[in-house]
């Protein structure tokens, strides 16, 4: 098979196992996906939707954050992880939304990784599940599981977004990565592939 028959195959069965697919992460606006995924950068979904209802109380604007500090800010995120960091992006993120964007998330990916801490995972991801655009959202879970499939032997994550682009059907694409990190957490994990309960076993080439 090819590579476009194997993306296709994967589709399908992960369509038909996981016929949910949704951003585990909570969020209500385009801004507290943005904050929300910056927080979850070496942090689980489940612990940034421990912190984020607390915070998106005190911030529900891009000015909000803004006109606050990183300090501030931190008291609210710390169980996340690298919580100076984060803090000091996500002040500067409001301010470059106030400044540049009339306070808006932008719709692109060009102008989404200019704002501090945002990389195009997360642009992908705020493509797709906000715009509704084609993304491709390329964290560990879809570096892994597209290479057991394989549809590349590479690392690097702007590469691998191009190549699964190419291969994968548009309107399919953001789904099909939130459907791996399902799978990635539950069945092909980092530290064993289960292919014995594997919807994908009859076509994967780790299988065959």
């Amino acid at each position: 098979m090819t590579k476009k028959q194997i993306a296709e195959k994967a589709v399908q069965a992960l369509k038909n196992e996981y016929p949910d697919a949704i951003c585990s992460l909570t969020y209500t606006d385009p801004l507290q996906l943005l904050v929300a995924t910056r927080l979850a950068a070496q942090c689980t979904d489940a612990r940034v939707n421990m912190v984020t209802p607390a915070l998106f109380e005190r911030y529900t604007c891009a000015k909000d954050f803004a006109d606050s500090t990183p300090e501030e800010v931190s008291e609210y995120i710390k169980s996340c992880g690298l919580y100076k960091t984060k803090s000091r992006d996500i002040v500067n993120l409001g301010k470059m939304l106030v400044e540049d964007f009339d306070s808006e998330v932008p719709d692109n990916i060009d102008d989404l990784i200019k704002l501090p801490g945002i990389g195009r995972k997360t642009a992908n991801l705020i493509m797709g599940d906000i715009y509704g655009k084609p993304a491709v959202v390329v964290d560990t879970h879809c570096i892994r599981l597209t290479k057991r499939l394989g549809l590349h032997n590479i690392k690097d994550a702007k590469k691998i977004e191009f190549i699964l682009r190419d291969i994968l059907p548009p309107e399919e694409s953001n789904d099909f990565c939130h459907r791996l990190v399902l799978h990635g957490r539950a069945v092909c994990t980092a530290r064993k592939a289960y292919c014995e309960k594997c919807c994908m076993s009859g076509f994967c080439p780790k299988k065959i």
